[in-house]
């Protein structure tokens, strides 16, 4: 099973450098993303400061990262059927056929991110509320950002879209657990034996539309405004987490969290996050 390989990349790796260079010729949807200060090549720099394990504290390692700390819409929050499923905002998907793009692990967990020639409309779009979005590239956090109900899954998985601009602007995500049979959108991975986290990537196709198909494409959902959930912690960022869990095999599930390094923002309180307004 290909992806089982992914399990070999923690035992590989010396240590977890945060986000890769895998830029496809453009900036990586990662790009930008820092590391730990155990790990940064420069004290003197506001650069490489942080780490998800001190996430509280984000907001006063750096002034650039002043939102961590005072923003109003902070992700991830925990979400319960208390809150009811979205009746507004209802995603509409346009990914049709394999998607070219680069596969690499991101210092974090496994990545993938959409070729991209200038043009953005020419990516997997969805749209709501009659603005188009559009693909730039997926990621998977472990163990999820997200809780339902008091319960949190094993790993979560972010499509994130941006406008034609390229601003980040929404976020899909899948919320992952084992169960008892392989999941085709993961088989379609390769292994990484021998993968750089830092610097190598694999040219990939992907059927994204397989994921979307694991949660029904969004039928039941919730959704908030909320940010980014690293530093800079940029808002404006429109959430759509699937109600319905993304399952996988269990060795695909080992290998996921084989390959990842914990990466999950602490919750927080719910404030101006109008869920599912």
């Amino acid at each position: 099973m290909l992806l089982l390989s992914l399990a070999l990349v923690a035992a590989l790796a010396p240590s977890v450098l945060g986000c890769p260079q895998h830029l496809n010729n453009k900036r990586s949807h990662l790009q930008g993303r820092q590391t730990d200060p155990a790990l940064n090549p420069n004290p003197n720099t506001t650069q490489n400061i942080w780490s998800y394990e001190a996430s509280f504290n984000w907001g006063k390692l750096s002034p650039d990262y002043r939102l961590c700390q005072t923003g109003t819409q902070q992700s991830p929050i925990a979400l319960s059927l208390g809150n009811g499923l979205s009746l507004n905002h209802v995603p509409k998907f346009n990914y049709n056929g394999s998607v070219a793009g680069n596969f690499a692990n991101w210092g974090y967990g496994p990545a993938f991110t959409v070729a991209h020639n200038g043009d953005w409309a020419s990516h997997p779009s969805f749209t709501y509320d009659n603005e188009i979005l559009y693909l730039k590239g997926w990621h998977i956090h472990a163990p999820a950002d997200h809780s339902v109900g008091g319960d949190r899954s094993k790993a979560e998985m972010h499509f994130v879209h941006v406008d034609a601009e390229g601003h980040e602007r929404a976020v899909l995500a899948f919320r992952l657990d084992p169960g008892n049979f392989n999941n085709t959108f993961f088989d379609q991975l390769p292994p990484m034996i021998g993968f750089d986290e830092m610097q190598t990537q694999e040219p990939l196709e992907l059927d994204l539309s397989l994921a979307l198909e694991s949660v029904l494409h969004f039928n039941e959902f919730w959704t908030y405004q909320g940010s980014l959930t690293s530093p800079p912690c940029h808002e404006g960022i429109r959430w759509f987490v699937a109600r319905q869990i993304m399952f996988t095999g269990v060795e695909q599930m080992q290998a996921i969290l084989g390959a990842s390094t914990y990466s999950a923002r602490a919750e927080q309180e719910v404030w101006q996050h109008r869920i599912n307004e």
